[in-house]
């Protein structure tokens, strides 16, 4: 049975776990041969065994993106195993929360090498691949989406690097789009609200506590629902574009 994405390829990176996680099983689940990267092979390699289990075809590189040599080793895999390149999803991302007075810079440094630097690179690796397929079949559009946050738009208090990371992505999401866009290859920013992944877990306990407090009664969102969104903004017919999609708990004011 032809699906959504069957003959194409997709690249997932942050995929180890969360949003990408999902996100690649659901667009395996329509059809496309996908590559998931990321640092932790051990879950990468699960991720590549449900996949398959499923029918699907996968493949598993280590990379870390903050590299650019190695946001290109992953794009340059991708093409070397399965021929093409149609959607490319780039996730990978951190979240670092606390006052900018007295803050731990290398903090600062790994959300701006990761959350916008790692994007550029992997979409600077993928775009030719990407303009390439757009003229091509089966689908005769590329897609590239970006992760951001409700964060690249609304700036919180002792959120103000993470801020500046996320808003920097926004920004050349669109100027991408508006250089590529009469080429065929869109670009989709998605900037999700509370969500329910292991992100903030990588912050100290008491940035923890404070954001337990914050979300105690509310329903966050789960991996899955933003799955399911990048998997509608990447099934889009070929003369819609979904440029950005801000999607918040309903519970959640800012």
């Amino acid at each position: 049975m032809t699906t959504p994405l069957s003959g194409t390829v997709a690249l997932v990176t942050g995929a180890s776990s969360g949003i990408c996680e999902q996100t690649a099983v659901a667009l395996a689940g329509l059809g496309a041969d996908v590559v998931v990267a990321a640092r932790r092979t051990d879950r990468l390699d699960a991720l590549v065994d449900r996949i398959s289990a499923d029918g699907g075809k996968a493949l598993a590189v280590a990379a870390d993106v903050t590299d650019e040599a190695q946001a290109n080793d992953a794009v340059a895999a991708a093409v070397d195993r399965f021929g093409r390149l149609d959607t490319v999803v780039a996730n990978a991302g951190v979240m670092l929360l606390g006052p900018i007075e007295g803050a731990d810079t290398t903090e600062w440094r790994r959300m701006i090498e990761l959350n916008t630097l790692g994007a550029l690179y992997t979409a600077h690796a993928a775009l030719p691949h990407l303009l390439a397929v757009a003229e091509q079949e089966p689908r005769r559009v590329a897609d590239l989406v970006i992760t951001s946050s409700v964060a690249g738009r609304t700036v919180r208090l002792g959120s103000g690097v993470y801020n500046a990371s996320k808003h920097a992505v926004g920004a050349f999401a669109e100027a991408l789009r508006q250089e590529v866009t009469q080429r065929h290859v869109r670009v989709s920013l998605i900037e999700p609200g509370a969500v329910e992944t292991e992100l903030v877990s990588h912050n100290n306990p008491q940035v923890q506590e404070q954001m337990a407090k914050r979300f105690v009664e509310m329903d966050r969102l789960q991996a899955d629902d933003i799955a399911r969104t990048i998997a509608f903004v990447v099934t889009s017919p070929r003369h819609m574009a979904v440029n950005e999609v801000l999607i918040r708990p309903t519970q959640q004011q800012q």
